[in-house]
C-alpha cells in the first residue's frame, strides 16, 4: 500500500497523466510510495479503451518510462534519486476512476468498501452493471453491481475503498 501523495506530488500527477495521454496511453493508477527524497512511483498504464486481452506491451512501458523520466529528471525541486516503476494494470485491472467503471460494465468485479457495503459485506463480487448519478466530481455517482444471487445493488462511488476486474482461469 502507497502513502498518500503530497500537494506538490498530486500537481506532478496531473502534469504526468497529460504526458502518459500525450504518448497515447492513459493514467490507470499512480502509487506513491518510498520517502520523499528517494519516491518510488508505481504507474500503471492502459491503452485507452482497452479490453481484455489488447493492453500494453513492455516495448509500451519502457517508451512511457523513458518520456517521463525526461521530464521528472529536468523537475527543480523533484529529488535526483527516485524509482518509477511503469507497468500494465494488469488482468486485475483496477477500477479508480468513473470512466472505468462505465467502460468495463458487463465484467465481474471486486468492490472493497470503506465499511460494509449496502448492508452485505466490506467485499462484493459481481458484474458489473455501469454508473448511475450525475454528481460532481470523482465521486458523485453510485456503482450498479448484480451480485451472484442475482441482486442487483448500487454502491455510492465515496463509500468504494477500491475496486478491480476479477480474472477467472478457463
Amino acid at each position: 500500500m502507497g502513502r498518500r501523495a503530497s500537494g506538490a506530488e498530486q500537481e506532478i500527477q496531473r502534469e504526468m497523466e497529460s504526458r502518459i495521454e500525450a504518448q497515447g496511453f492513459e493514467l490507470v493508477d499512480l502509487e506513491w510510495a518510498g520517502a520523499r527524497s528517494r519516491p518510488i512511483m508505481r504507474v500503471r498504464i492502459d491503452l485507452p479503451d482497452a479490453g481484455p486481452g489488447r493492453g500494453v506491451t513492455v516495448d509500451d512501458c519502457a517508451q512511457v518510462s523513458r518520456a517521463v523520466e525526461g521530464w521528472l529528471d529536468e523537475l527543480p525541486d523533484f529529488p535526483e534519486r527516485y524509482v518509477l516503476e511503469v507497468s500494465s494494470p494488469g488482468v486485475e485491472r483496477p477500477l479508480t476512476r468513473r470512466r472505468d467503471w462505465a467502460r468495463f460494465a458487463g465484467q465481474k468485479v471486486v468492490v472493497r468498501g470503506h465499511g460494509v457495503l449496502v448492508g452485505r459485506s466490506t467485499r462484493l463480487e459481481g458484474e458489473l452493471l455501469g454508473v448511475e448519478g450525475d454528481g460532481e466530481g470523482e465521486d458523485g455517482y453510485r456503482v450498479r453491481l448484480r451480485l451472484a444471487n442475482g441482486d442487483e445493488v448500487e454502491v455510492e462511488r465515496e463509500k468504494i475503498a477500491g475496486g478491480n476486474i476479477l480474472f477467472e482461469w478457463e
